[in-house]
């Protein structure tokens, strides 16, 4: 699981100038949720970043989520996006 984890950072990494990103997996926080799939992970992301705080909040998650687009349809559920 570390290796999904530093492969999504990485990911972000390279297609976004970034200062800092932690992820976390808040997967186990809901286990108890109708539609729960252990195969597929919870995230939070904690980006600090001065490129994408010059953008609105809308267009920086939506970039996010376009870098990520393939593992939203496969491996991740929810994220949680923080830019900071």
């Amino acid at each position: 699981m570390e290796n999904y984890l530093d492969f999504i950072k990485n990911k972000i990494k390279n297609n976004i100038s970034i200062e800092q990103i932690v992820v976390t997996d808040n997967s186990h926080k809901h286990t108890r949720h109708k539609f729960f799939d252990k195969n597929k992970y919870h995230l939070h992301l904690d980006i600090k970043s001065e490129f994408l705080k010059l953008e609105p909040r809308i267009t920086a998650h939506r970039r996010i989520t376009k870098i990520l687009e393939e593992e939203l349809k496969k491996k991740i559920h929810a994220l949680e996006i923080n830019i900071r």
